[in-house]
């Protein structure tokens, strides 16, 4: 499984969004069954020995990667959401976007003391969103022990935002003509 190529399961669509844009779509990812199994497979991997006791995920992208790790680890999967779709009383961080602002929300009841959680979302682009979920786990005093992505984008600088935390990705873009959504 280690010579997997994910590259090759990556779709990159040009002039998407607009002209000039090239465009990682991991949805092919999704598609291709070896290439899914290979990112779950890779997450155990790296994560068997680790203190993880929780897993997080980014909506929505991320509950797909997470959820399948969180039920072979026999681990709880906590959401990460946009504002209004939890319907419990919330932890909640506004953050910036590129072209605005956007909030994030978890269950209070599912954070806990203790907990060391590993944060997933499939992309890691400006480092924003994530920085973000970290301030939620916090909030409810959970650990960002770790913090995983399928793609990053490191040309986008997100280590700079995520300074402190360990961030792993399964495939790196580096072009300043990349936009990966």
């Amino acid at each position: 499984m280690d010579d997997f190529n994910i590259d090759n399961a990556i779709r990159k669509v040009p002039d998407f969004p607009k002209k000039g844009i090239l465009f990682y779509d991991i949805t092919s990812i999704l598609a291709d069954p070896p290439a899914f199994n290979y990112c779950i497979q890779k997450m155990n991997d790296l994560y068997a020995n680790s203190s993880i006791n929780a897993v997080a995920a980014i909506e929505s992208r991320g509950f797909l990667f997470a959820a399948p790790f969180a039920i072979q680890n026999r681990i709880p999967l906590i959401l990460l959401r946009k504002k209004g779709k939890l319907p419990g009383k919330t932890y909640a961080v506004k953050f910036k976007l590129e072209y605005g602002e956007d909030i994030l929300e978890v269950h209070q009841a599912d954070l806990n003391a203790g907990m060391n959680i590993l944060l997933v979302d499939d992309l890691i682009a400006t480092g924003g969103t994530i920085k973000a979920a970290c301030e939620l786990i916090e909030m409810g005093h959970g650990t960002v022990t770790e913090i995983f992505g399928v793609v990053g984008l490191p040309f986008l600088d997100y280590e700079k935002i995520l300074e402190g935390y360990k961030t792993t990705t399964l495939i790196n873009y580096q072009s300043e003509k990349t936009l990966a959504l």
